[in-house]
């Protein structure tokens, strides 16, 4: 199996856990004499086996990431970057909001609120990174698509 197969069946599985979840707590409770639409017992059994089945996915895909190279960096290390970036592009985006709000005058004798950077600039930055992130994250896809699950 393919990581990316992988990563598709932990999706898959997480879904399916939430499901069953939700469907235990809709039959955990019944009116005095009826019976729940479906067994709670038999429902936890199928959560107990999906999150069996998740840990052990979710294993081998760690394994696969740590052992998983490309020129010389872990897939690991490929994912802690694509984060990391992905945490400094919102910064920045943030940053660039906050710097480019309209405040309003009503006369000209009023405080003039102004930026403390350069907007455009940071804005450029924002644009590079955010290339740096599409492209990381292609590579990190095809990865995933070439790596055997360990």
């Amino acid at each position: 199996m393919k990581l990316a197969e992988a990563l598709q069946l932990r999706a898959d599985l997480n879904r399916q856990i939430a499901q069953l979840r939700n469907r235990i707590n809709n039959n955990a409770l019944v009116q005095d004499g009826l019976q729940p639409n479906e067994d709670p017992i038999e429902l936890l059994n199928q959560l107990n086996s999906s999150i069996d089945q998740l840990e052990q996915l979710i294993f081998r895909i760690n394994l696969t990431n740590c052992y998983t190279t490309f020129e010389n960096t872990s897939l690991t290390q490929l994912m802690a970057k694509r984060d990391c970036l992905t945490i400094k592009i919102n910064a920045y985006k943030e940053l660039v909001e906050s710097a480019s709000e309209n405040t309003y005058r009503a006369t000209r004798t009023e405080i003039l609120i102004r930026p403390t950077i350069e907007v455009k600039e940071i804005q450029k930055r924002v644009d590079s990174l955010s290339k740096q992130l599409r492209e990381l994250d292609n590579k990190i896809q095809q990865i995933n698509w070439l790596a055997e699950l360990m």
